[in-house]
């Protein structure tokens, strides 16, 4: 692996201030917008949509403008960050590994985060490429960047509908984070566990798949990680897999929403 490009909401950065802003904003309990963004995301949809159905046929960006303007916009400091992010980082470049911090985030949120000096060789958002995950253009952005073959690049995230499937889909390897609402709930989705080459509880497990050539580096990471390099050998056995022992109809019925869910935003 000569580069790893990283995610930023839920994989390098809570986002608990985020909500907690929000719901102030909107004058609302900060548990009634969690619960409708767990909702939101058990259905597939985008976390936003929790925003629309306090505030139906809310425009969320001019929202966000307005919350600036009133001097109530983004804050991010060292507390936001997930504890393992700067031992990860850190140790991958010391490994040699191009670090890449590329997701969806405001110009805001871009300054912020370079501000915070992460061990990272480049820190970009998407309000700053002008083109926001799932997009392919973001990920052939990512590919350009990542200044390595595809085969040699590895994408981290954790939303599988906006990391994970259009990663796969541009070429480059993948890791699936299980962390965050998407990071958990869908992690033993039939279609994630076939896409994503690794699947990691945390940053710092990358570490033991970027190994010299000879040192048993993938081998050792998929061990390492419980992850299944080679894939589940189809979706029909992924299926099968994840049905093949449920007796009660009900709990069927709630795998098959599920599955049908994620591929509805896939």
């Amino acid at each position: 692996m000569e580069t790893i490009v990283l995610g930023i909401g839920e994989t390098l950065v809570r986002d608990d201030r985020r909500w907690s802003s929000w719901a102030d904003w909107l004058g609302v309990p900060p548990h009634t917008l969690s619960a409708l963004v767990g909702a939101a995301v058990a259905q597939g949809h985008d976390a936003t949509d929790a925003l629309r159905t306090l505030r139906p046929g809310m425009d969320v960006e001019a929202a966000y403008r307005a919350r600036s303007a009133a001097g109530r916009g983004e804050h991010l400091d060292e507390s936001d960050l997930y504890q393992d992010v700067r031992p990860a980082l850190g140790e991958l470049r010391a490994a040699g590994v191009r670090v890449v911090v590329a997701g969806n985030g405001s110009a805001r949120a871009g300054e912020l985060l370079r501000a915070l000096d992460l061990p990272a060789d480049l820190v970009v958002t998407s309000a700053e490429w002008g083109v926001r995950k799932p997009d392919p253009e973001f990920f052939a952005r990512v590919a350009e960047v990542a200044e390595a073959p595809p085969a040699a690049t590895l994408y981290v995230g954790d939303h599988p509908a906006d990391d994970l499937f259009p990663a796969a889909a541009a070429g480059l390897r993948t890791a699936h984070l299980r962390r965050g609402p998407y990071g958990h709930w869908w992690a033993d989705h039939p279609d994630v566990v076939e896409t994503a080459e690794f699947r990691i509880d945390a940053l710092t497990e990358l570490v033991a798949l970027v190994r010299p050539p000879g040192a048993g580096a993938e081998a050792a990471g998929a061990a390492a990680i419980g992850s299944d390099a080679e894939g589940t050998g189809g979706k029909g056995s992924g299926e099968e897999e994840a049905g093949g022992e449920e007796t009660d109809a009900a709990g069927a019925a709630r795998e098959g929403a599920r599955r049908g869910a994620l591929r509805s935003v896939r």
